[in-house]
């Protein structure tokens, strides 16, 4: 089902149906290569990839403002509820709207009408907002924030000059472990969008076999995240958005990073080493060096190592730059602003536990491994 409205050059419509976002690929492309605020989880190869692995039937809603028969803003979400929540899930690093660069202050005023006008939700969730969130300047009624999460993120620039940044120990611990990976030697490619299902599924093999035995994300073992990642990233490679690098030692494919490229960033999103490669190369320095050029390559001045402060990524020496949780509620509305603070005192007392009481983490932890 869609409803149209239309004032002058202006043109708001509101999907909903289980085929809302069909169609839209085209335009959804064009418009993310025109707004700042894009992030590959705002593409339409991963928003629509993600809605038919992971979709429930019945919730999707698509808000969609077109100017001059232009679209200009975007959004996709599923009703949770009382609650609009981004697609992407768990998955996604980043969640936001999409608004043209040129356009960007009227859009937000239509799409957040047409938002508003959508009945049934009280309250809308982006849980991995980023500095500068496109609808919190255009909302009239109740925002609330909590902390998400951290990512890490280098300068985009050579690695020579990265590691000439580090502190005298680190810097030759690294040069050593360069000078390692040199003599090792891999080919090193990136695939095409053709190659990328066989290739994911490759990944995925590498992963399992990374994490085996060690925990890990069960989420990243599941046929639904294969499906989601098979279905994505050709049409992310193929439109700029992903890139997808294998490591082959004396012809042997031991390694698979898979890199996601935004408007200001690549980010280090999923990658998977076999085992019998940690007594030979320092798999991180390997990864991140061509990591490094390939942002450097593509103009991006950032290369994000995305969510998770992990030890290892300390190394580096990143900036750690924290998203934050957006609550948006309905003027006016009870329900939704006693969901924003059911989440604020909830965020609290996560806090508050962390610091009093480190151990519950632990237990919650290996908890959520056993599931």
């Amino acid at each position: 089902m869609t409803r149209t409205i239309s004032a002058g050059a202006w043109t708001v419509d509101t999907r909903r149906g289980d085929d809302a976002l069909d169609d839209l690929a085209d335009e959804w492309t064009d418009l993310y290569h025109r707004s700042a605020v894009a992030s590959p989880f705002q593409s339409y190869a991963w928003v629509r990839s993600w809605w038919r692995a992971y979709g429930r039937a019945g919730r999707l809603r698509v808000f969609l403002v077109r100017q001059h028969g232009r679209l200009v803003a975007a959004a996709a979400f599923q009703a949770r509820g009382p609650v609009l929540a981004p697609l992407g899930g768990d998955l996604t690093d980043f969640t936001d709207v999409l608004l043209d660069d040129r356009a960007a202050v009227p859009a937000a005023r239509a799409l957040t009408a047409a938002l508003l006008r959508d009945p049934g939700w009280q309250v809308v969730d982006l849980p991995e907002s980023r500095r500068g969130a496109a609808l919190v300047a255009a909302w009239p009624g109740g925002h609330h924030e909590t902390a998400g999460s951290v990512c890490l993120d280098l300068p985009a620039r050579p690695m020579d000059e990265l590691v000439a940044a580090l502190p005298p120990h680190t810097r030759k611990t690294v040069r050593r472990r360069l000078n390692q990976l040199r003599k090792a030697g891999p080919e090193i490619r990136e695939t095409t969008p053709g190659e990328a299902p066989r290739a994911i599924d490759d990944l995925l093999r590498l992963h399992r076999r990374q994490w085996q035995g060690r925990g890990g994300n069960p989420g990243h073992r599941t046929p639904a995240f294969a499906a989601h990642l098979t279905s994505a990233i050709p049409g992310m490679i193929r439109d700029g958005q992903a890139a997808l690098l294998e490591y082959r030692f004396a012809g042997d494919l031991l390694a698979s990073s898979l890199l996601l490229i935004g408007r200001d960033l690549v980010g280090g999103y999923l990658y998977g080493a076999d085992p019998v490669l940690r007594g030979r190369v320092d798999v991180t320095t390997m990864l991140l060096a061509d990591a490094l050029a390939l942002a450097h390559r593509w103009g991006r001045p950032t290369m994000s190592m995305l969510r998770g402060a992990e030890p290892h990524k300390a190394t580096w020496r990143p900036a750690a730059v924290a998203n934050r949780r957006l609550l948006l509620t309905r003027p006016g509305s009870l329900r939704g602003a006693a969901y924003a603070h059911g989440v604020l005192l909830h965020r609290r007392a996560v806090t508050f536990a962390g610091r009093r009481a480190p151990w519950l983490r632990t237990v919650r932890d290996r908890l959520r491994g056993r599931r």
